[in-house]
């Protein structure tokens, strides 16, 4: 009897085991319907190739005659659900970065840990070394934007929208110098009970 209850419980565990499957980063997959890795990257790819073809970076070249100044400043989730904003901005930041296009500045957070340092370096660091203060580099322009949804459902049944809008503001006029917009729409079908 013993026996039989072991071998049982050795099978249900088995059964329950959990699989783990390495896949391609590049894959696409859509488990739940909502946004995901796959969303964030190619929203990113394809609003940056825009922004970057457009007439206000011909007439900052022509005007300045050097790259622009870029600072990415708050995306916000204006959803219903959970992204992770934080890998959506990385996404953009690698874009306008990658491109070599534009000259790229870090966020405030970043900047505050990096002044810090710099001070501790007037501090502790020999001077050929100690980097100095007030040596930073302006942005000429700052994106923003939202990522929004709109969903229709009906038991079984679901429409997912998602809208992308981002902004290019001129720090010093407040001019925007570009605006984009990104939509995905999702399909998705569950069993009746599903939601």
């Amino acid at each position: 009897m013993w026996r039989i209850v072991s071998l049982t419980i050795c099978a249900v565990l088995i059964s329950c085991a959990t699989r783990v499957e390495r896949i391609d980063v590049e894959s696409q997959m859509d488990l739940s319907g909502q946004w995901n890795d796959t969303d964030s990257r190619l929203v990113a790819e394809e609003m940056i190739q825009d922004a970057l073809s457009r007439v206000w970076l011909t007439n900052f070249y022509t005007e300045q005659e050097r790259e622009p100044v870029v600072i990415v400043g708050t995306i916000r989730n204006l959803t219903t659900e959970h992204i992770a904003i934080g890998t959506f901005v990385t996404d953009v930041e690698r874009e306008l970065i990658n491109s070599g296009m534009v000259r790229f500045v870090a966020a405030k957070g970043i900047r505050d840990e990096i002044r810090d340092e710099r001070l501790d370096h007037q501090q502790y660091a020999c001077e050929e070394t100690a980097k100095r203060l007030a040596a930073e580099l302006g942005a000429d322009f700052m994106l923003q934007g939202a990522i929004r949804t709109i969903e229709d459902a009906v038991p079984g049944r679901k429409v997912i929208f998602y809208q992308t809008d981002l902004e290019l503001v001129n720090m010093e006029t407040n001019e925007k110098v570009w605006i984009g917009s990104k939509e995905i729409k999702k399909y998705i079908e569950r069993p009746r009970h599903g939601w």
